[in-house]
């Protein structure tokens, strides 16, 4: 695979899940994680808005059960994060959406 079309797989990943994010269909803030992770892969520059805007939404939620790591947790913890999680939800779309479009609207070609 060239480099090239590792950019385009990224691009495109990055587009599929902000537009899970948008209808729901990927959990917002495992979303915003993965989005990321993807900021260095989809060879943009390092301080493209719509990528930070994620990168700052996941060092804000990084203390919470979010994606594969609850599992580690206990049911007790889980239910006593839930409301923060919400929380988070609402914040990081209040925070973030517009980028998480903008995303779509670039790489959904």
């Amino acid at each position: 695979m060239s480099h090239e079309e590792y950019v385009e797989k990224k691009r495109k990943r990055a587009a599929e899940v902000a537009s899970g994010m948008l209808d729901g269909s990927i959990h917002y803030l495992e979303g915003a994680i993965e989005l990321s992770s993807l900021r260095f892969e989809v060879d943009l520059p390092e301080d493209d808005k719509d990528f930070l805007a994620f990168t700052g939404v996941a060092s804000e939620i990084d203390h919470l059960p979010i994606g594969e790591t609850r599992q580690y947790w206990s049911k007790e913890a889980l239910e006593r994060h839930e409301p923060e999680v919400q929380e988070s939800i609402k914040w990081a779309k209040d925070f973030s959406l517009s980028e998480c479009k903008s995303i779509v609207a670039r790489f959904n070609a």
